[in-house]
């Protein structure tokens, strides 16, 4: 596995090596002690989520203030544009973000830490989006920031506007949203 540190303090991307033969391919998509090589600590994952989306589909910026979670993202179908943003006000990268392409062709993972929001962009027809996280998912302490806010400037690559859930557009701005110390 190979791990590229990003611009984003403690944001990784890992990219599996992959064994090609006429028959397919295969790889790794998750070994605990090759992650903990990568990252320089080991993660500790306590549930996987699934989630389909179809084109011009638009989830986040999502994170939790209490029982943050760090995510490992990857794609199984489709692409996307795979966004955080560092919440984390002590962090010099605070407020700014970055984005990445994931996708079942590529077959890159991109680790972010606790401490930042996550969402992503359906590119292709559909994608389909596997994260593990290190936290539960807790309702009550999830909370959204505006896609588009404009402090944060995210460059989504976008045609039109996009397909966003009730609470997507409920979304907060940076200045007043809850983030961490």
């Amino acid at each position: 596995m190979r791990a590229t540190p990003l611009s984003l303090s403690s944001v990784v991307m890992l990219e599996p090596e992959v064994f090609s033969d006429a028959r397919g391919f295969f790889f790794e998509s998750f070994n605990q002690a090759r992650l903990a090589e990568a990252l320089g600590f080991d993660a500790t994952f306590v549930q996987d989520n699934h989630s389909c989306t179809s084109r011009g589909g638009l989830r986040g910026l999502h994170y939790q203030v209490r029982q943050p979670q760090g995510k490992l993202v990857r794609v199984v179908r489709g692409e996307i544009f795979d966004v955080v943003v560092d919440l984390r006000k002590s962090s010099p990268g605070f407020g700014r973000w970055l984005g990445e392409i994931l996708s079942a062709d590529n077959r890159r993972q991109l680790w972010i830490p606790a401490g930042f929001a996550h969402g992503f962009l359906a590119l292709s027809g559909e994608a389909e989006v596997l994260y593990k996280t290190t936290d539960y998912y807790a309702p009550q302490f999830e909370r959204c920031i505006a896609w588009n806010d404009p402090d944060i400037a995210v460059e989504w690559p976008l045609a039109t506007a996009p397909m966003l859930s009730v609470k997507d557009q409920a979304g907060l701005s940076l200045r007043s949203a809850e983030v961490f110390a």
